[in-house]
């Protein structure tokens, strides 16, 4: 049953806080799941927090870490000693004990360094620092399990109990040569059923998905949503095995990835968070609306110039916002679908089919949209010609809309720009402007103005 934080519990830690009644604390909280105690801690304030976080043990609070958001974590790594730290990051896996050291200041991570007591778990940290954060490198853990080709069942049971010892959970068994090159998976069952002097070479499976250290973290968390994996090993450029990934990294990488298409999706342009301050949510949200002020300006004078054709024909202008919210409309629908496409692996490049596809769509909605408009304009002001010459105007904006929103992501993504982008106020805004041109060019010629 999932724990929920009340005002009365806050209240009732808050006065053990003040009475200093560390037993109790520890009672009320130890039985509680880490991520329920760091939702907690978000409703302490900073001194609070960190004395709870000195009342429990290491190995609850170093799980506790990794649940607080940035700022909080910050302010109570910044209370803790050195060698405070060192003791939490002696609880946690290399990967998890390497995106909190990331964090400190250059002399902070060389103390807590040097203050660690297990000196082969502190020189895996600093490998993994090594690498890019958004790489399987940054990703990876080096907890895993492996044994040697040339060893029997029995050797390798003895072994995997040693290795284990340090692995929170196993997923796979590797296999590896001499070199400890990566050469394929044993499987559980065949450890099972084979005999104890059976070579791990004979039955071992030679055929396993695996990725680099440089290869990107979206790239890693594709191929492991393609084949849905539960990890997948790591090599550096020797075919060496390194590492391993799980998948609850993995889905943190897609939660943020999402997180991060569906702010670019709104026009922010930068990673931001709800706590963040007043100056960086208004830097990450100023560049589009300023880009959409520019862009409406110039929608602006092309209304301007049809002056006559309102003056001539009033419904005209009584269109056009439908017009551009349609347009729009139709415009992100199509690019959500190709950006969507392009994340999940179904649209790598342009397809002829595919955009048969879409333009057929659009061809469809666009024709059904335009007989409404024909018969409304039709009914409420009896201006037929006007009322073709809204109706066709709007078709030719609706393809126009489709093939920009399927294009641009499509353009984007082959340029190495995150396509999402075009999912938000470039395509409505562009939209607007060149969808209002064809708006008055079609009218235009079929009214003669």
């Amino acid at each position: 049953m999932e724990f929920k934080v009340s005002r009365e519990f806050i209240h009732q830690l808050e006065e053990l806080i003040v009475k200093k009644n560390d037993n109790e604390l520890e009672v009320l909280l130890n039985d509680l799941h880490h991520a329920d105690i760091a939702e907690i801690l978000e409703e302490l304030d900073f001194d609070e927090a960190t004395y709870i976080f000195k009342v429990l043990d290491s190995d609850k609070t170093a799980e506790i870490l990794l649940e607080l958001e940035e700022d909080l974590r910050e302010n109570i790594l910044s209370r803790l000693s050195p060698k405070e730290i060192a003791e939490e990051l002696d609880e946690l896996e290399t990967n998890d004990a390497a995106d909190i050291i990331a964090e400190l200041s250059q002399e902070i991570k060389a103390e807590v360094i040097s203050e660690m007591v297990d000196v082969e778990h502190a020189k895996d940290i600093v490998e993994l620092l090594r690498y890019d954060e958004n790489t399987a490198g940054g990703l990876m853990r080096k907890e895993l399990v492996k044994v040697n080709e040339n060893w029997n069942v029995l050797t390798c049971v003895k072994e995997m109990r040693i290795q284990a010892e340090n692995v929170s959970r196993v997923h796979s068994i590797y296999v590896v040569d001499d070199e400890n090159r990566l050469k394929g998976r044993f499987s559980l069952k065949d450890l099972l059923t084979s005999s104890t002097k059976t070579q791990i070479g004979e039955v071992y499976i030679r055929k396993l998905n695996f990725v680099n250290v440089d290869t990107e973290d979206v790239e890693v968390a594709r191929i492991m949503q393609k084949y849905d994996l539960e990890a997948i090993p790591v090599v550096d450029e020797l075919g060496r095995l390194v590492g391993r990934i799980t998948i609850d990294d993995i889905v943190d990488v897609i939660k943020e990835e999402a997180d991060k298409d569906y702010q670019l999706a709104a026009g922010i342009t930068q990673d931001i968070e709800t706590n963040d301050s007043v100056l960086e949510l208004t830097k990450a949200r100023l560049p589009w609306l300023l880009i959409g002020m520019v862009i409406e300006i110039v929608a602006s004078f092309v209304l301007k110039d049809n002056e006559t054709a309102f003056q001539k024909y009033s419904t005209l202008i009584i269109f056009v916002p439908l017009l551009s919210a349609t347009a729009g409309n139709i415009g992100v629908q199509a690019s959500a679908i190709v950006v969507q496409g392009l994340a999940n692996g179904t649209l790598k490049e342009f397809s002829k089919s595919y955009f048969s596809k879409e333009i057929t769509v659009s061809m469809i909605s666009g024709s059904i949209i335009s007989l409404l408009l024909l018969a409304y304009h039709s009914l409420m002001y009896g201006q037929y010609l006007v009322g073709i010459a809204i109706s066709i105007s709007m078709i030719v904006v609706i393809m126009f809309a489709a093939t920009l929103g399927t294009l641009v992501p499509l353009f984007l993504h082959k340029n190495k720009i995150d396509p999402a982008i075009a999912t938000g106020p470039f395509i409505t805004t562009t939209n607007d402007v060149f969808g209002i041109m064809l708006y008055f060019g079609v009218a235009k010629m079929i009214l003669g103005f």
